[in-house]
């Protein structure tokens, strides 16, 4: 088999190697264009517009005022905010300042804030004023120093500035008193206003972002990415796109840019192509996002699965009222997408939607299926340039399988993580001889399209058979009358572990738990068919939509412990086992 056979499925303007890379980060990329093209605009918020040129000079300023706060190259900036200007100032400014960023999730609970916090050890922490006060009360506990609050309404045009000062500033808990100490980012953006860029040198090996994994359970491990692995990744993902989408273009910023899909695969590829950024701070705030890509005419929008089947049902779009031609390009993660969903999202639009496959590990280098080339249904692509996958098998990683056969999935690459920060061992487990264990299984076929089946960890083993979650919610997820599905493996006293779905049926829908199995025994070998079937009226998801298996595990062990011997309501037996 040819080491490299997807190289001959590539789109036309794909090359098949990058290299040798610009020895490049992204503040760097960023001044360049702020150079080039002073006002072609970076930014864009509820209708204000930021330009390159301000973004640069504004993130110099930040960077001169953490440098005056005792900031010093390599020390943690923490960023504890949504999809902003403030993000991307502070980002680019800490950048320049010296400092690895380690942007958290805003909802985080108290005690999960306060284990990222005690994992990454930030010496400042830019928050939101809504968040302050959480912010505040774990101060002493953490041993942040530096507390930089600002207010969401700083960047919106003057009118919805005063509206949101009249009626929602103090409702939502943004209208706060800064305890003694604590700074606001807009005094110190006036004060430092003007200042060059600080003379620290910054270069593309050093150390640039921690973003933390998305477990579910335990304690949270942040990987490591350098300033290179951005830059990178921002441009093997700008090469993918070229053929459709150029400089100029707008993308829609709605994936946090805590996670990698916001900060590397929207951030750094906009900031390589030189697009413009439509900024939306809440992602799940479907008529703020249908109102963004069509008044500011969206070319690229990417999303998961939920995103894309939620603006196809808003009334909107089903009355023919939204205009979505803007579209050229959308890119799906995270999530499996639904053939059905990709044809009419294609038809509504115009453009083309793509999937892609990535990790936080990964630094967000991913395989993509083309744009104009051949798509195999089930496949999530082909390796972007300068990228290796192989499979291996799952209980000895020193033997590769063959073309079908199912396995890990491993994956080396010039931009992946640099480890897992202050997880040594760990990073050991992970990396190794250039290569990242995934902890995916999957497969590649002749021409080197991978196929994911599923979370290594989250195989179900009825009686021994294997049983990958994914498959089963492929076939529960055709049915007409299910709108969402989960399926994980739960305790069984016969079989040891059981299958095990949760449901959400459409509106208007009836369906029981019997018909269901049947259903799934028409498509199923017996021991993948639910041993136990609950209706459900939501799943808890990720910020990026993934449905969290480990949750519903959870939930249900819980459920046990509380009321033994109860069956919750809908479930029902699938029959045989195997």
């Amino acid at each position: 088999m040819d080491a490299k056979p997807w190289l001959s499925y590539y789109d036309p303007w794909v090359p098949p190697t990058l290299a040798p890379y610009p020895d490049t980060t992204l503040a760097d990329i960023v001044a360049k264009t702020a150079h080039d093209d002073p006002q072609h605009t970076a930014l864009i918020f509820k209708g204000r517009r930021i330009s390159y040129a301000l973004l640069d000079r504004l993130s110099n300023a930040f960077a001169a005022a953490l440098i005056e706060q005792g900031v010093v190259k390599g020390e943690r900036v923490a960023l504890l905010l949504p999809n902003c200007p403030q993000a991307f100032i502070a980002l680019l400014g800490a950048w320049k300042a010296g400092a690895i960023v380690n942007p958290i999730n805003p909802l985080y609970t108290d005690r999960e804030l306060e284990i990222a916090l005690h994992e990454t050890t930030p010496r400042a922490v830019v928050v939101l004023t809504r968040f302050y006060p959480r912010l505040k009360a774990l101060q002493a506990a953490t041993g942040v120093r530096t507390i930089i609050a600002t207010n969401i309404k700083e960047y919106l045009p003057w009118r919805l500035r005063l509206a949101f000062t009249l009626a929602k500033e103090k409702k939502e808990g943004h209208r706060i008193h800064l305890a003694p100490g604590d700074l606001w980012l807009a005094d110190l953006l006036r004060r430092h206003a003007g200042m060059p860029r600080p003379a620290v040198p910054v270069g593309p090996a050093d150390p640039a972002v921690l973003l933390f994994t998305g477990g579910t359970t335990g304690a949270p491990k942040a990987a490591l990415g350098s300033h290179r692995a951005l830059a990178i990744t921002g441009a093997q993902l700008y090469a993918w796109f070229s053929g459709v989408v150029q400089a100029g273009d707008v993308i829609l910023c709605n994936m946090p840019i805590f996670h990698v899909f916001g900060l590397v695969g929207i951030g750094a590829t906009a900031f390589v192509a030189r697009l413009t950024i439509a900024v939306v701070p809440d992602p799940r705030d479907l008529d703020d996002v249908l109102t963004t890509v069509e008044k500011e005419h969206v070319a690229f929008l990417p999303g998961v699965p939920t995103l894309f089947n939620a603006l196809l049902t808003h009334p909107r779009v089903v009355s023919g009222q939204a205009n979505l031609r803007s579209v050229k390009l959308c890119c799906c993660g995270a999530a499996p997408l639904l053939v059905d969903t990709k044809r009419r999202f294609e038809a509504l639009t115009g453009g083309h939607i793509i999937e892609g496959y990535g990790a936080t590990e990964t630094m967000q280098a991913s395989i993509i299926t083309p744009i104009q080339g051949l798509n195999k249904p089930g496949s999530t692509g082909l390796p972007l340039p300068d990228m290796l996958v192989k499979i291996v098998d799952a209980d000895d990683d020193t033997r590769p399988l063959p073309p079908g056969a199912t396995g890990e999935i491993l994956v080396q690459a010039p931009n992946l993580m640099t480890a897992y920060w202050q997880h040594p061992e760990e990073t050991e487990a992970t990396l190794h001889d250039g290569w990242l264990r995934t902890g995916d299984l999957g497969y590649l076929d002749q021409d080197g399209f991978l196929f994911v089946v599923d979370r290594k960890k989250d195989v179900i083993k009825p009686s021994g058979f294997q049983v990958w979650p994914r498959e089963v919610e492929e076939v529960i997820a055709s049915h007409p009358g299910v709108a969402e599905v989960g399926v994980a493996g739960v305790p069984d006293p016969r079989s040891g572990e059981a299958v095990k779905a949760w449901v959400v049926l459409k509106p208007g829908i009836s369906l029981s738990a019997a018909e269901l199995v049947a259903y799934c025994h028409a498509r199923l070998a017996g021991y993948k068919v639910p041993h136990h079937v609950e209706f459900v009226d939501s799943l808890p998801k990720s910020q990026v939509g993934k449905v969290l298996r480990r949750e519903l595990v959870a939930r249900e062990k819980e459920r046990a412990v509380a009321a033994p011997g109860l069956d919750p309501q809908g479930l029902a037996p699938a029959g045989p086992s195997a």
